[in-house]
């Protein structure tokens, strides 16, 4: 029952030290993302910055939405790789309402 007991501390402490600290940002860019190019542009192009985990982008509301682990990066240098592809992009700010609705 010991050895039992032990095993599982040991499995809940190690899935603990190893866990990710995932986060997501919504960027705006400029010039604005416009096209099926500019999307290919980005995506091609972000992805290869450390720490990016995932990439989605919406021309309809002109963002991109990135997951990465905030243990390798964060959103300054996100920024930055975009920079890298003659692009500014700045955090998109939700306001607490939408997220409620």
């Amino acid at each position: 029952m010991r050895r039992l007991s032990f095993i599982i501390f040991a499995l809940s402490f190690s899935v603990a030290l190893f866990a990710k600290d995932i986060k997501t940002v919504v960027l705006k860019t400029q010039p604005e993302m416009h096209c099926a190019n500019c999307e290919k542009k980005i995506k091609d192009n972000i992805r290869f910055e450390k720490g990016i985990k995932s990439i989605k982008t919406s021309l309809e509301n002109k963002t991109v939405t990135i997951e990465y682990d905030a243990d390798k990066t964060n959103v300054s240098n996100i920024i930055q790789g975009f920079k890298k592809i003659k692009y500014e992009a700045s955090e998109v700010k939700q306001n607490k309402e939408k997220k409620q609705k």
